[in-house]
């Protein structure tokens, strides 16, 4: 099955409006699509230690692993900005963190999956793989 971008895109849109984010404000919501046709959303999650704060691409792997899903990882949305005004701005990319994390739920389903990145006025697609060059992944291990 192949995710439609628009929908795995107004999913995580939908995830950001759940952001706990009293900080910075700035609220981010991520969309997982795996290849059966599932969606497992995140929406970031700050606290008041800034090192703990969880990210939107972060909540939604967590989410996904602890409820068991470990096919394909086929594709990515991740929606950013200031509340009331998510995805108004430049696209927003996964930070290191949330690119290595991906990284791993991808290796799992052996898949280099689409990531949309979204903005105002454009959309960015890359692949995991153009994000995280030479991943360290789960057969850097054996």
């Amino acid at each position: 099955m192949t995710i439609d971008r628009d929908t795995l895109i107004a999913a995580a849109r939908a995830a950001a409006t759940s952001a706990y984010a009293p900080y910075s404000n700035f609220h981010v919501g991520a969309a997982l699509g795996f290849a059966d046709g599932s969606v497992v959303t995140g929406a970031n999650v700050e606290n008041a230690s800034y090192g703990l704060t969880l990210c939107a691409e972060t909540v939604a792997v967590g989410k996904a692993l602890s409820e068991d899903w470990r096919g394909a990882l086929e594709a990515v949305a991740v929606i950013g900005g200031k509340a009331g005004g998510v995805g108004a701005g430049a696209p927003v990319t996964p930070c290191g963190r949330c690119r290595q994390m991906l990284n791993e739920v991808a290796a799992l389903g052996a898949s280099d999956p689409t990531v949309w990145c979204v903005g105002q006025d454009e959309v960015l697609e890359l692949r995991l793989s153009e994000l995280l060059p030479h991943a360290f992944g789960p057969d850097s291990l054996a």
